[in-house]
């Protein structure tokens, strides 16, 4: 099953596959239901550099009222070139949450990150 392979290739440190475990235990997708878990799998995701697992991490911080944690989640995912992770960054900069330092320094990231992954033509 998926769930097999999945389960494999995050042994390996995949992060990819840690980040599927993690949807797969949040929404109990043929596991039980565990967000001790899903979280486990999500942050092994977000250290192995997976953007969308550091945008959901920031997410789950924000949910959790630690906006210093999830702002650091966000600018970290907006660097490796997440554009939700980039929004959440803004909307929190005009909430007063996200210094004007760090709101340019992740737009900046976010670019670079964007450009990196352009076709030199």
């Amino acid at each position: 099953s998926a769930f097999e392979y999945w389960t494999k290739a995050a042994a390996l440190g995949v992060a990819v596959a840690h980040y599927q475990l993690s949807t797969l235990y949040y929404d109990g997708q043929g596991v039980e239901k565990d967000e001790k878990k899903a979280l486990h799998h999500l942050t092994e995701a977000a250290i192995g550099g997976h953007p969308r697992a550091r945008y959901n991490l920031g997410c789950f911080e924000g949910r959790r009222g630690h906006y210093d944690r999830a702002v650091k989640h966000f600018i970290i995912a907006a660097k490796l070139g997440n554009d939700r992770s980039l929004e959440s960054v803004k909307i929190l900069f005009k909430a007063g949450y996200v210094t004007k330092e760090d709101f340019a320094a992740a737009l900046r990231g976010h670019q670079a990150a964007v450009d990196a992954t352009k076709s030199p033509q």
